[in-house]
């Protein structure tokens, strides 16, 4: 299974990392590929060296404006012009997406792949990793939607709020049916 992370590329501290590296071994042990930004900087090369100890394929797709720090030992690696390209080729790429703890970049990709989903231009299972809690306001803000009429589909059908990255590859595997 391809499973598309978006995260931060900031160096953040153990509570962040410990579970980013965690997840990353996950993937690889289970023969996945890791889609995600191509960052060789901060969480995005915490998770992708996980996956690649442990065996995983590497995809990413970096962007024009930060090809300079692109990991270089990647399987694959495509720059794309612009954010809004690399953010088409992060889901075309992907059979599932994980988003992980991360800034303004990371919610933005968040909030688009879910509106997305939302008027059906994909059908792709979406975990929120609530490393540490970090999205617990987001998820209840999402509720408020939900209970306020604001989304036209169940919360459920959009997104799945996991506590670890046992739960949220679980739920990828039984959501594709890939093993």
């Amino acid at each position: 299974m391809n499973i598309c992370v978006f995260l931060s590329a900031a160096d953040l501290d153990e509570r962040y990392t410990r579970p980013a590296r965690e997840f990353g071994e996950l993937i690889g042990k289970g023969g996945h590929t890791l889609v995600w930004g191509g960052s060789e900087a901060g969480l995005m090369k915490v998770v992708a060296d996980g996956v690649q100890e442990a065996g995983g394929r590497l995809v990413g797709v970096s962007v024009e404006f930060l090809h300079s720090v692109a990991r270089e030992d990647a399987d694959e690696m495509v720059i794309a012009k612009d954010l809004a390209e690399r953010k088409a080729l992060l889901l075309a790429k992907s059979d599932a997406i994980v988003v992980m703890v991360g800034g303004t970049g990371t919610l933005d990709e968040a909030t688009e792949i879910l509106e997305l989903k939302k008027h059906g231009l994909h059908d792709k299972p979406v975990v929120l990793l609530n490393t540490a809690g970090f999205y617990d306001g987001l998820k209840l803000q999402f509720q408020r939607m939900e209970a306020e009429g604001f989304l036209p589909v169940p919360l459920t059908d959009l997104v799945f709020f996991a506590e670890d990255g046992v739960a949220a590859l679980a739920y990828l595997e039984e959501s594709t049916g890939v093993q």
